[in-house]
């Protein structure tokens, strides 16, 4: 079962001309499933339906690195260095 079988559906040109009930819609709370020959390609949904995206904090990874550079970091350091040298 598609979402297009719950969902109230346009078809990409129909959804064009109404756009403006569409988005009053999805206002009021509703989505509505836009297809192109029968396909489903896309839904307009109320805005409280999408969550924002979050940054996670960069503290959690505080930290991840050690090791990154073998037991002697400033040894590898050093020897990336000198290839600039060359």
């Amino acid at each position: 079962m598609s979402a297009a079988d719950t969902l109230p559906s346009k078809g990409a040109e129909e959804a064009r001309q109404q756009l403006p009930a569409i988005l009053a819609a999805a206002a009021a709370g509703q989505t509505t499933v836009i297809t192109r020959h029968g396909r489903e390609i896309a839904a307009v949904v109320p805005a409280s339906a999408v969550a924002p995206a979050r940054q996670a904090p960069l503290m959690n990874l505080a930290g991840s690195g050690r090791g990154l550079w073998g037991e002697d970091s400033s040894a590898a350091m050093a020897e990336l260095r000198d290839e600039w040298k060359r």
